[in-house]
């Protein structure tokens, strides 16, 4: 059976300048870290996947999501579910954001500027 239709979504986000916040930062996204809500979530909203990327102090995030998704609707609702906004409010300790930011105003979304398939043979 064929894949349903697919689309990418790249936000970028940057942290503080702070080493150690940049270390923990990593530890609390490993797999044994991370609040089981948050991946739960994530899933329940209708992402299929999601990556996170570091270089630095620059978070890349990577989400893949059903053609259909409605993405500014499917992230109210992400930040409505249980303890969403609990993790939001820790996580921003380490992010150069404004306080009291939402995920949306936090993480900017990206141009994509070019795709291999889409260059002349």
């Amino acid at each position: 059976m064929p894949k349903p239709p697919t689309r990418r979504h790249v936000l970028t986000l940057d942290l503080k300048g702070d080493p150690e916040g940049i270390q923990a930062y990593r530890r609390l996204h490993a797999p044994d870290q991370i609040w089981p809500e948050i991946p739960q979530g994530i899933r329940a909203v209708g992402i299929l996947d999601l990556e996170v990327h570091l270089e630095g102090t620059r978070l890349v995030m990577i989400l893949e999501v059903p053609e259909a998704f409605d993405f500014p609707a499917r992230m109210a609702d992400l930040a409505g579910l249980p303890r969403q906004a609990e993790w939001e409010a820790f996580m921003a300790r380490f992010q150069a954001a404004s306080p009291g930011a939402s995920s949306a105003e936090k993480w900017r979304p990206m141009e994509r500027i070019f795709k291999l398939g889409e260059t002349r043979p």
